[in-house]
């Protein structure tokens, strides 16, 4: 995914240091700044807390269209699909050291002096690594293929992207080579 101006400057934290609060750090950089992607990271868990704690009983199955053409229509369950992804992303997106924490703070819910006792680090250096944790995540979020994580919304009802259509050739119709030139 590419990222814009605008998703960078509505993200981005006022009183970042770094980047001002415009979302990049050096105006012509194509990479968000931090601030940014701890808030696409933060937004996640968020919805992940949500879905994680909402009663089991309650739980929606959805029929939605599939564009990939084998069968019309598919059967899931959003809410659980949602966890799992969060879940086997950040698996695969860090390493045995930082998953530990993550598993421990981010999934099993335990504070800070829990985590420090338990993984055997000092306060600064925990907090250090949940932040390049959550920057990690953050952008795989964002940028994981076919479907992102982030924007929340879009993973719930489907992509609302418009994809640009490319043109049908007739059967028997010459592939231009180039593009013609201009009159």
């Amino acid at each position: 995914m590419k990222w814009t101006r605008s998703d960078a400057l509505v993200l981005s934290q006022p009183g970042c240091t770094f980047c001002g609060g415009m979302g990049f750090r050096h105006l012509n950089a194509d990479a968000p700044c931090n601030c940014v992607l701890r808030t696409i990271f933060r937004t996640v868990y968020g919805h992940f807390r949500y879905c994680s704690t909402r009663e089991r009983s309650i739980s929606r199955v959805s029929l939605e269209g599939n564009r990939a053409g084998q069968r019309r229509t598919i059967w899931s369950r959003k809410n659980e699909e949602f966890i799992a992804d969060f879940c086997l992303t950040g698996r695969r997106a860090l390493n045995d050291r930082e998953y530990e924490i993550f598993r421990y703070h981010f999934l099993l819910g335990a504070d800070w002096k829990m985590c420090c006792t338990r993984l055997g680090m000092d306060r600064g250096a925990f907090f250090h690594e949940v932040y390049r944790i959550e920057q990690r995540l953050g952008r795989v979020f964002r940028e994981l293929e076919p479907y992102s994580l982030f924007p929340v919304d879009e993973y719930f009802a489907g992509t609302t992207r418009e994809v640009t259509a490319r043109p049908r050739l007739r059967v028997g119709e010459p592939v231009p080579v180039r593009p013609p030139v201009a009159a």
